[in-house]
């Protein structure tokens, strides 16, 4: 194990605090009673409140002065200046817990424990003054350390050291979170995000489940899913690529509406907005069609919009001033081909999308059937267009094995999308719950599936079992927690809003030079 000199340092002092009788990871709570952002919130130098607090955190600044020092202590809140005076934490003779421990045995990082009152510097700025500190844990790697200069020309901030390289923030993430603070911001604006849902759907008595991540049969969506085997029962098992024919066999049991948030897997490519393991949340209501739904989804996502964004349904994402309030724009599949290609591809069997596809120099490959190939135009030539929210309804039924038949419209499926700054958010069905019709559409996928498509979906006897018990006329929903995050927290990229985004193994580097790939 190779160590830098700040880190050998580090072992050093690491070592005298034990030399010295100080426990550099001790075990007792330590009682705070305060945060950092609360005591500067709410402190009132006429009041003189906030004058017993025991706050704890990580030190981040040392300024020693002498016989009193500034430092800046980090909590889950944010930052407070401390002041701490020798005499005032040494009252007697030995000063060796000042002079010693503090001036040279902290290192930017440590964890410590202060109690003390709040009072307001000649400069205006509220401090905590210290009577007691104490070491709560050591840390023996170095933070970068990131500084900030206000330009006096522009009076603009700058920035200098900053923690940025992308790769070593999403390995590092608990570095990231320590040093850049708007990214904390983002994780507590998703996990708000995930609350205001749960309160919209409860509120309407729909009830919460979880139903099983490792399944014997891949299904509930087309994508090609990760493989592992069971030992006693010697059985191959998946990662669940998705949890809609599970929510359905529950309905059919008797629940009136039922939703789970919680981890999909899906073993497919890599990029700005995707990540194989990622969270769903997917909902299923009795007794209601797609046309409900997207009524509802306006209703859910200005709520959920107004609660992350102070009441407000307008949000800049990017370039784009989006609103989230209803109504959303409507658009079928096959209009929305024609309004941005000029082709009208709605009669047209796989020959003639074949074509399409060559004249718009779109990549397809023989094991895409009429469904994957529309899909494909829909991709490319639609998508990057739909940047207000806007629904696309109406799906060719090749395209969708587990939605209900359109009621008027021959070769549709009621289904629809919900498309916001040119990527899927939602996606939702009136449901298929004849189970003759069900059967044959399994049959097809399975026809897919020999000509070699990989994310064909598989056939599901148990599934169609419970649909020849009767399931009432439904209609599911299916939302992209990770797109809606990046949405509301103007984030470009899916690796922004995950604490930890897979990744390629980390590479190693060696004694000599370069670097090697990680055993």
């Amino acid at each position: 194990m190779q160590l830098s000199d700040q880190e050998i340092v580090r072992r050093e002092n690491l070592q005298e605090l034990r030399n010295l009788g100080i426990d550099p990871y001790p075990a007792p709570a330590f009682p705070v009673n305060a945060l950092a952002a609360e005591i500067k919130a709410g402190f009132d130098p006429e009041t003189g409140n906030y004058q017993e607090v025991c706050l704890a955190g990580r030190l981040m600044m040392q300024r020693v002065m002498g016989k009193a020092s500034f430092a800046e202590l980090q909590d889950s809140s944010g930052r407070i200046q401390l002041y701490i005076a020798r005499d005032e934490i040494c009252p007697g003779e030995d000063k060796e817990l000042y002079n010693s421990v503090f001036k040279k045995l902290l290192d930017i990082g440590d964890f410590i424990g202060v109690k003390g009152f709040a009072f307001l510097t000649r400069t205006g700025e509220i401090t905590v003054h210290v009577k007691e500190f104490t070491l709560l844990s050591k840390a023996l790697r170095p933070l970068p350390i990131v500084k900030t200069k206000v330009n006096e020309e522009t009076g603009e901030t700058e920035t200098y050291d900053a923690f940025t390289d992308p790769e070593l923030r999403y390995r590092q993430r608990y570095v990231d979170l320590t040093v850049n603070p708007q990214v904390k911001q983002t994780f507590l604006t998703r996990s708000r995000i995930i609350s205001a849902m749960r309160r919209y759907f409860d509120a309407q008595g729909w009830v919460e489940v979880e139903t099983p991540i490792l399944q014997p049969i891949h299904g509930g969506a087309a994508a090609r899913p990760f493989k592992t085997h069971h030992n006693t029962l010697d059985m191959p098992l998946y990662l669940r690529i998705a949890n809609e024919l599970y929510l359905k066999r529950l309905i059919v049991g008797g629940f009136d509406g039922v939703y789970e948030i919680g981890k999909m897997f899906r073993n497919e490519g890599m990029d700005r907005t995707h990540n194989p393991e990622f969270t769903s949340m997917e909902i299923y209501v009795a007794y209601k069609d797609y046309n409900w739904m997207m009524e509802m989804v306006e209703q859910c996502i200005e709520y959920i919009s107004r609660e992350v964004n102070h009441g407000e349904t307008t949000l800049t994402v990017g370039k784009h001033a989006i609103n989230f309030a209803g109504p959303y724009r409507r658009l079928t599949m096959f209009d929305s081909i024609k309004e941005y290609t000029g082709i009208d591809i709605s009669t047209m069997d796989e020959a003639g999308l074949r074509a399409v596809c060559k004249q718009l120099h779109i990549e397809v490959d023989p094991s895409m059937g009429k469904g994957k190939l529309i899909d494909e135009i829909f991709g490319a030539k639609v998508e990057a267009h739909l940047i207000q929210p806007t629904y696309i309804t109406d799906y060719p039924i090749e395209m969708t094995p587990l939605a209900k038949k359109h009621r008027t419209q021959s070769g549709l499926v009621e289904r629809f999308e919900l498309f916001v700054n040119g990527k899927e958010i939602a996606n939702a069905y009136t449901e298929l719950n004849d189970p003759i019709d069900q059967r044959e559409r399994f049959e097809e996928q399975l026809t897919l599936a020999a000509r070699g498509d990989e994310e064909a979906m598989a056939l599901d006897e148990d599934f169609l079992r419970s649909l020849e018990y009767g399931m009432p006329p439904t209609s599911g929903l299916g939302i992209g927690i990770d797109r809606l995050t990046m949405l509301l927290t103007n984030n470009t990229t899916i690796q922004e809003v995950l604490f930890f985004p897979q990744m390629k193994p980390e590479r190693k580097k060696t004694a000599t030079e370069g670097e090697a790939p990680a055993e």
